[in-house]
C-alpha cells in the first residue's frame, strides 16, 4: 500500500470520529482541579453532599480517607462518565475547548442537569455563541448564588470560548 493511499485512509478515519470520541484535555482537567480543590478526607461540598478527592462524589461516606493518588484516580473515573454523558447528549461537532468546558460543567452539575438543560439546546440547535450566557447561568447550589460557583462558570465559559481562562 502507498504512503499517499495511507494517509487518504487515516484521514477518513479521523474525518469519521469526530467529537463522539473525544477525550478531556490537562486545560480541561486543571480547571476542574483548580475548582474542586482537592481534600483527602471526606466532607460535605455546598449541596450537602458527601465529597472526597476532586469532588468524587459515588459511593463516598463521611469518615472516608484516600491518598492523592486514589483522588487522581477517582478523578479520572468520574471525568470518564462525564465525557460520555457530553458525546452522548451533543450531536454538534465540538473543538476540544468546548468539550473540555462541557465536560467541567457537566462534572460540577451532574448529566441529568445536563441533559435537561437549555443549554444543550441551545449548543444542539447550532447557537455556540449563546452557549457560554447559558454555562453562566448555573451559579446556584442549594438555592443560593456562590462566588465560587459564578469565577468557575466564568472560566468554562471562557475556555468554551478559547480564551484564557486561569485569571478568573
Amino acid at each position: 500500500m502507498s504512503l499517499k493511499r495511507l494517509l487518504s485512509i487515516i484521514k477518513q478515519l479521523l474525518q469519521k470520529k469526530g467529537s463522539k470520541d473525544m477525550n478531556i484535555s490537562q486545560e480541561g482537567l486543571s480547571l476542574i482541579k483548580k475548582f474542586e480543590g482537592c481534600r483527602l478526607e471526606s466532607y460535605l461540598c455546598a449541596a450537602e453532599v458527601p465529597t472526597i478527592g476532586y469532588g468524587s462524589t459515588t459511593n463516598i461516606e463521611m469518615g472516608m480517607t484516600i491518598t492523592q493518588e486514589g483522588a487522581e484516580d477517582l478523578l479520572l473515573e468520574d471525568v470518564a462518565v462525564y465525557e460520555e454523558a457530553v458525546m452522548n447528549a451533543v450531536k454538534v461537532p465540538m473543538n476540544q475547548n468546548q468539550f473540555d468546558s462541557l465536560v467541567s460543567w457537566t462534572f460540577n452539575l451532574g448529566s441529568t442537569n445536563l441533559n435537561n438543560s437549555t443549554l444543550l439546546s441551545v449548543l444542539n440547535a447550532g447557537n455556540i455563541e449563546d452557549v457560554p450566557n447559558q454555562i453562566k447561568r448555573w451559579n446556584k447550589a442549594g438555592g443560593k448564588v456562590l462566588e465560587g460557583l459564578i469565577r468557575r462558570r466564568e472560566a468554562e465559559a471562557l475556555l468554551f470560548e478559547g480564551k484564557e481562562w486561569h485569571e478568573v
